[in-house]
């Protein structure tokens, strides 16, 4: 795909506290590659990527592939951006939420990630996958498999390395099918952020860019 020929602008954020992985997860999405000297993210980066999604029918036929241009946000983990980062997220559409397999305080700060979301994002239940990252280090492990699952709920669950590339394509290819499969049913289109649907993408009616913000009943 060139520079401009794509139909959806997709915007995820990653969050979790510092120093989960949230840097290197995303560079392992888009560049397939694991660097280990990454410094603590300031403020906020970005990474993008280019994708070609088909949404499964009812029937399990695919459908027409669509173009996807991702931007992958990566927010500042540490208390002191917290202003700065929440600032983006009524922007962003999905939100992968990582915390460290062996760090058990990143897994219990979870939920204070999911009460800021409630208050910030688009809607209250907004599409979320959680990743409980690093788990490559089997021996260091500090939270269970089944603890992760708990808290998640209803909410997908993938453990993932950013290190050897687990479960990291999968992750993001399950929250950018929540997204699509989302604006192909909602009726109130407003809590899409303007520039989501290109002037050459697709001219289905019922995906159409939103004029005003607003509570999605989705």
């Amino acid at each position: 795909m060139s520079d401009g020929d794509y139909d959806y602008l997709i915007k995820f954020l990653a969050l979790g506290d510092s120093g989960v992985g949230k840097t290197s997860f995303l560079y392992q999405y888009t560049d397939g590659k694991f660097n280990s000297k990454f410094i603590t993210t300031v403020g906020i980066d970005f990474r993008e990527k280019r994708v070609v999604y088909k949404s499964t029918g009812p029937d399990g036929s695919s459908g027409k592939g669509q173009k996807i241009h991702m931007q992958l946000w990566d927010t500042a983990g540490q208390e002191r951006f917290r202003s700065l980062t929440t600032a983006f997220f009524r922007d962003a559409m999905g939100f992968l939420l990582l915390f460290d397999l062996t760090n058990e305080q990143s897994f219990l700060n979870v939920r204070n990630w999911m009460s800021q979301l409630q208050v910030h994002a688009y809607c209250e239940n907004p599409d979320i996958v959680l990743c409980g990252n690093k788990c490559d280090l089997t021996d260091q492990r500090a939270v269970s498999e089944e603890e992760a699952r708990e808290l998640a709920e209803k909410i997908p669950y993938f453990e993932t390395s950013a290190a050897n590339g687990q479960n990291v394509n999968e992750a993001v290819d399950v929250l950018l099918d929540l997204i699509m499969k989302r604006m192909e049913r909602c009726v109130d289109k407003s809590w899409i952020p303007d520039g989501t649907v290109r002037a050459n993408g697709p001219t289905n009616p019922d995906i159409s860019e939103g004029s005003e913000r607003s509570k999605c009943a989705c």
